[in-house]
């Protein structure tokens, strides 16, 4: 069996260190924001090239914690895009803002800067664009339409650890910018965890508050907060795969530029990367009209591919009738039909690439 995605080789892969730094925490009295924490918020902001991150249970939260933090609520709304996680306009539901969604460009499906100002209005507090599949966005002129408007940039970094702009670490572009650490992503916990970096002390206190009931100090609230807290278990084995990131990343380009060379098949649309830019591959996204039977092939075989994503957020009920959407959304929906995940992870052989790539050509 081929999967699209495997955790349990990344942990096999680095087994002893993590196994030990497990065993150092659980004979430890400390198991919830203690020494593991500190270190790889400490350790994390210095990688990325912030002064702060915040360790807290997941993504989802941390994109909440963000918004609540610079004050961003009920009847303001933060423009996305609809071809992402769900969990991005999770959180930005969590934190009472209403999302509205744009759709994104046809060569890197990011958010298409575009259509910015079509979704713009007065109740328009800030931008949070998704680096997707471990690509860049356009900051430049994300970036710029931000400071044209005075709003605020946030960052959805949760596809895109260690990828670089211009020789910089996403998540070091905007006021803040936020993680995901679920097992799959390039940086995976072996459970749930989420990371925020952000150059603003400020701001940095007030999320650390809020992920703790709005404790500044211990029993007493200030502030309306809430429970999202990184455990020591999970931190201490951030760590461990923090240290193999830049590496592990590298593998995941090797197995990119190896699909790319073997998969020169008609009909197939495969990955571009944008200029200036270092992509992380988290997912090695192809398109094809043929999907349906791309993925029949596949699993004939025993490779389970994967699909980022089968639904656009503003197609699902869920949703429907509680954003507010770009006029033309073609480029999302068209991708909901066509694009395939191929199975990718550093611990993938080539070998097994070409094997995934010859069931393609099928």
């Amino acid at each position: 069996m081929i999967l699209c995605a495997n955790p349990s080789a990344q942990f096999q892969s680095h087994q002893a260190e993590i196994e030990d730094a497990v065993l150092r925490v659980m004979r430890g009295n400390r198991y919830i924001l203690g020494e593991e924490v500190e270190a790889l918020e400490q350790e994390f902001a210095s990688y990325i090239g912030a002064t702060d991150a915040i360790g807290v249970a997941n993504g989802t939260d941390a994109i909440e914690l963000v918004l609540r933090a610079m004050g961003i609520g009920h009847g303001d709304e933060v423009i996305t895009v609809s071809h992402t996680a769900v969990a991005t306009v999770a959180g930005i539901e969590s934190a009472g803002a209403t999302p509205v969604l744009v759709d994104v460009d046809p060569d890197y499906y990011t958010m298409n800067p575009d259509q910015l100002e079509e979704v713009f209005s007065p109740r328009t507090k800030a931008v949070m664009p998704v680096h997707l599949y471990g690509q860049p966005v356009d900051l430049e002129r994300i970036m710029s339409f931000c400071q044209k408007h005075k709003l605020i940039m946030v960052e959805d970094v949760s596809q895109a650890h260690g990828s670089t702009w211009r020789g910089k670490k996403l998540g070091s572009f905007g006021t803040a910018a936020c993680f995901s650490c679920y097992p799959t992503k390039n940086l995976g916990a072996i459970g749930d965890g989420g990371l925020i970096t952000t150059s603003h002390t400020g701001l940095a206190k007030k999320i650390k508050m809020l992920r703790e009931y709005g404790w500044r100090e211990r029993y007493i609230s200030e502030i309306s907060g809430r429970n999202s807290r990184l455990d020591e278990l999970q931190a201490a084995i951030l760590r461990i795969k923090l240290r193999h990131l830049d590496e592990d990343n590298s593998k995941r380009r090797q197995l990119a530029h190896s699909y790319t060379k073997l998969l020169n098949l008609p009909g197939l649309v495969l990955p571009k990367t944008r200029a200036n830019a270092e992509h992380v591959f988290h997912l090695y996204v192809v398109k094809s009209r043929e999907r349906t039977k791309a993925l029949e092939t596949l699993k004939a075989k025993d490779i389970h591919a994967g699909i980022h994503y089968p639904v656009p957020i503003h197609k699902q009920s869920a949703y429907q009738r509680r954003i507010r959407t770009a006029h033309i959304m073609e480029i999302t929906e068209n991708l909901s039909e066509e694009v395939l995940s191929l199975p990718l992870y550093p611990e993938l052989s080539n070998e097994t690439a070409k094997e995934v790539a010859a069931a393609m050509g099928a």
